[in-house]
């Protein structure tokens, strides 16, 4: 597996001729114009974790949840449509498969998170991108606005900023005595000043001091970390930036052995061994941006399908990682989480 990225896999698919979709197919009420399925040129889905080092598992699960959503709207893989699949990595890497995605004259990109969607974003104006899972895209540059995006991208976006606060609440839920709460997040991407200011301004609320905790490489998250447990009733906040994924098991083992009780903004944290996570289902997001696959490719306008939010988030607990940093979880946040994981 390359250290830069992991090819996810590419299957060679056709897109639609004008008579393999129903002409009453309906979006929206509206019946689709046989007009519009008249191209040959494939569709690239640029499915992306951001870093090989998310696992394949992780990445795969996003990928199915993209193909399902897609079948469900009646469009057949074999049939229809072309999948090209990559993991973007890192920064440098996302703008090479950037360019080499385009050079194919993809009909739709499908990007999913941050990295992929800035390079793509930086090297088209024209061919439509939906994204999955990028906080703020207003701030990112990528929209205009949440309600008409003005351009040729729009997508989901798993979070609006006052999240943090819910964070911050939860996390004193199954750690009551935490006073101090650091966040810890990449200054180099636009989200952490949002997150930032909410938990800001929610902590003082509470009376707790919210520390801020830049990170961007392994000696920065351990130096934070331990500068949290070498006081007592520290608390830590992972927010939602590649450094949590490519540095999780660095983060997740800290947390344990300095016992720091700490949230994450995914499930996929206390899956892997983490506390706890406050966050979206980023399978099921994924899984809806099918739909705007299917609306652009019938000929709608990314800068008219307005940016969708996220309305369901979901508690998931982790009781080992509990008992190893010695902490109680209390019956009545035992009966709220969504998930439990013994």
């Amino acid at each position: 597996m390359p250290e830069d990225g992991l090819i996810i896999g590419r299957k060679e698919i056709l897109r639609p001729p004008p008579r393999t979709l129903a002409l009453d197919h309906r979006i929206d009420g509206d019946v689709a114009d046989p007009d519009l399925l008249h191209s040959a040129s494939p569709i690239s889905l640029e499915a992306s974790v951001t870093d090989a080092s998310c696992g394949f598992k992780r990445a795969k699960a996003r990928i199915d949840a993209v193909q399902d959503g897609i079948t469900r709207l009646g469009r057949v893989e074999g049939r229809d449509l072309r999948y090209e699949y990559f993991d973007a990595g890192n920064a440098e890497r996302a703008q090479q498969i950037a360019r080499e995605i385009l050079a194919a004259s993809p009909d739709v990109v499908l990007t999913s998170s941050t990295v992929p969607t800035t390079a793509l974003h930086t090297a088209t104006t024209t061919v439509p991108i939906v994204f999955a899972n990028v906080t703020d895209p207003v701030a990112g540059g990528f929209v205009a606005s949440l309600w008409r995006p003005g351009g040729n991208i729009t997508g989901f976006t798993p979070f609006e900023y006052p999240i943090a606060s819910k964070w911050l609440e939860q996390l004193r839920e199954f750690a009551p005595n935490v006073s101090r709460v650091a966040l810890l997040g990449d200054p180099s991407n636009h989200n952490f000043r949002g997150f930032r200011a909410a938990l800001e301004a929610s902590a003082g609320k509470q009376a707790v001091r919210a520390i801020q905790a830049p990170v961007g490489d392994a000696a920065e998250i351990e130096r934070n970390m331990r500068a949290m447990a070498a006081e007592p009733n520290g608390g830590l906040i992972i927010s939602a930036a590649q450094f949590s994924l490519i540095h999780r098991e660095l983060v997740i083992g800290l947390a344990e052995k300095l016992k720091l009780p700490a949230i994450y903004w995914s499930r996929f944290f206390p899956q892997s061994g983490g506390l706890a996570s406050y966050g979206p289902n980023g399978n099921e997001l994924h899984r809806q941006s099918a739909t705007y696959l299917d609306r652009i490719l019938r000929g709608e306008k990314p800068e008219n399908l307005p940016v969708q939010e996220v309305v369901k988030f979901e508690t998931t607990l982790n009781l080992k990682a509990a008992r190893a940093i010695d902490l109680t979880i209390s019956p009545r946040m035992l009966a709220r989480a969504d998930e439990v994981i013994e």
